[in-house]
């Protein structure tokens, strides 16, 4: 995966001076400068004894499954830094994460992978959804040296009506979010933009495709609270708006048809693998009024992904728990929980650590051909902290 940045490329946010808005000060501990990251991998393989990568486990019944263990396939390892690429998600909660996030940023800089993947919830759901804070993160997620592709969470929009939030009207946020995070639809963020095929004409800049290595990559806005349908109890609501339905079914249409165009293209070129990336956790809890929404995507991998002949990756946040397993196999208990028709034994479903569990990135490994597993990972540990610069900020 080499990249170029685009001769129009331009800084779309430094970093901006300490907002002068509503609320206390908060007092951020930043680091200046790097320092020396203790995470050593060369080429895909650990170096012996100097090993910082927690490795993950391997999910039953998948005996071929040796990408959910960290290990290289029997393939041998990426030959080079070009073969990776990062995923967080649920990241940063509260303040002192806010503070540390800048330094993460810069150890996943030094791993080099030139692809980044943010799943949504840039914030708790439990702290205010202020203008500043926005174009805060916006400004740190333009410190990524690579290119990255953010897809929004629940807590950024949909979350933001409780009194503790601002009371703010959910849609207004996103579309908020929207102008400070897709501004350019059609490009990626990062220092080395690269283009992606945006949904912005049916008013999706956030769901777009890409393709690298024979894999096709689909960022989906899919988000928690049973896809932002739960009622905005903090407006005084008890059930959800026209409004707020109509805007999810719309949503929810758009990614049901990036899906299948993913998959299209994929057989069309004859592609190794398809990935899809989106923050809601669609097998956390079995209760309907979590899921409900979720059924007709669900449906629609199930039917993409079981006629699909390579393999299928499924990223999620949302539940900040890191698990990878097989949900949509034959026989597993959430076919029967989402009524579905049919399986799909060729994907695997990775969530990411996040909130309180950030405390590592995953490196995410392209296999050559051949390979066992078209994709391996590893949990790769923070090991920076902000010591040295305190900044003050007001947040409203």
């Amino acid at each position: 995966m080499t990249f170029g940045r685009p001769a129009h490329w331009v800084r779309p946010f430094a970093r901006p001076s300490p907002p002068q808005t509503k609320g206390s000060t908060v007092t951020l501990r930043r680091q200046a400068g790097p320092t020396a990251a203790l995470m050593m991998v060369a080429t895909g393989w650990l170096l012996a004894g100097c090993n910082p990568v927690v490795q993950g486990t391997q999910p039953p019944p998948s005996p071929s499954l040796s990408s959910a263990t960290g290990e290289v396939p029997s393939g041998g390892p990426a030959r080079d830094a070009g073969d990776t690429f990062a995923v967080i998600g649920d990241v940063p909660y509260g303040r002192e994460q806010v503070a540390a996030f800048p330094s993460w940023i810069e150890q996943i800089n030094d791993g080099s992978p030139e692809l980044a993947f943010h799943l949504g919830d840039i914030k708790d759901g439990s702290s205010r959804c202020d203008d500043a804070y926005y174009r805060l993160v916006r400004a740190d997620f333009d410190r990524f040296a690579g290119a990255l592709i953010y897809t929004p969470g629940d807590n950024e929009w949909a979350d933001c009506h409780p009194s503790a939030n601002g009371r703010y009207q959910p849609l207004e946020r996103l579309a908020f979010a929207r102008s400070v995070f897709f501004d350019r639809p059609g490009t990626s963020l990062g220092q080395r933009m690269v283009t992606v095929s945006s949904e912005v004409s049916a008013g999706f800049p956030e769901n777009v495709q890409l393709r690298r290595r024979g894999i096709d990559f689909a960022a989906l806005h899919v988000v928690g609270s049973n896809d932002g349908l739960q009622p905005w109890t903090g407006l005084g609501l008890s059930s959800a708006t026209p409004e707020q339905v109509a805007e999810e079914r719309a949503r929810m249409a758009n990614v049901i048809e990036v899906v299948r165009a993913t998959f299209a293209t994929a057989r069309a070129r004859e592609d190794r693998a398809v990935v899809l990336m989106q923050q809601a956790n669609m097998f956390a809890s079995p209760a309907q009024d979590d899921i409900s929404a979720f059924k007709p995507l669900v449906q629609t991998i199930v039917a993409e992904a079981s006629t699909f002949p390579g393999q299928v990756y499924l990223f999620n946040g949302d539940s900040h728990t890191y698990e990878t397993d097989r949900p949509l196999a034959a026989g597993s208990s959430w076919l029967a929980t989402y009524g579905i028709t049919g399986s799909a034994g060729n994907l695997t479903r990775v969530t990411v650590d996040g909130s309180s569990n950030n405390k590592d990135w995953l490196k995410v490994t392209v296999n050559p051909p051949g390979a066992q597993d078209v994709l391996s990972w590893q949990r790769v540990p923070y090991t920076r902290r902000p010591t040295d610069r305190v900044q003050r900020r007001t947040l409203g």
